[in-house]
């Protein structure tokens, strides 16, 4: 159909000549309401990015010299993180001299790794990038629905007691 001959038609149902695939040999080009093809167009990329997975990236800062007491709290953090389906980047971060010496947070890395194998997965393994040293964490699938199931509310509350024995 001849350009003239489309517009013609369009103009005459009210509706607009859309040119879908300028590139195709001859280009395609389709008769419809263009306001209401946007409009649309923007609610299903609206619907989709709402039904779209967030993945959240939590961050533990250690260093290479850390103390036991320390490192099993912020172990239990890292710990915590998984459980509720988020990722952590656990990061060590060298100072001075310590630089020189990266296979002590390599070894912390993979000690973090290795303690938290049953609630995780080590998605990246140990980089260096200048003065940090880097390592991702990914939650065994199926990790955020454990954490719902075990809080359903998701308030964490503690459980009612009964104070009936008291007196």
């Amino acid at each position: 159909m001849r350009i003239e001959d489309a517009l013609r038609v369009a103009a005459d149902a009210d509706l607009d000549l859309v040119e879908v695939a300028p590139n195709a040999r001859p280009p395609v080009c389709k008769i419809m309401d263009y306001g209401k093809f946007k409009y649309e167009a923007a609610q299903k990329a609206r619907e989709s990015r709402r039904n779209q997975q967030q993945t959240v990236v939590k961050e533990q800062k250690l260093r290479p010299k850390i103390d036991d007491h320390d490192y099993e709290t912020k172990k239990g953090h890292v710990i915590r993180f998984l459980e509720a389906g988020s990722k952590v980047k656990v990061t060590i971060m060298f100072r001075g001299r310590e630089q020189s010496r990266p296979e002590l947070g390599y070894r912390l890395l993979q000690r973090l790794g290795a303690d938290v194998a049953d609630y995780g997965f080590v998605e990246t393994s140990a980089k260096q990038d200048g003065r940090n040293m880097t390592m991702v964490l990914a939650p065994h699938r199926g990790a955020k629905t454990r954490a719902r199931a075990r809080h359903p509310e998701g308030g964490g509350a503690l459980p009612e007691t009964d104070e009936s024995d008291d007196a």
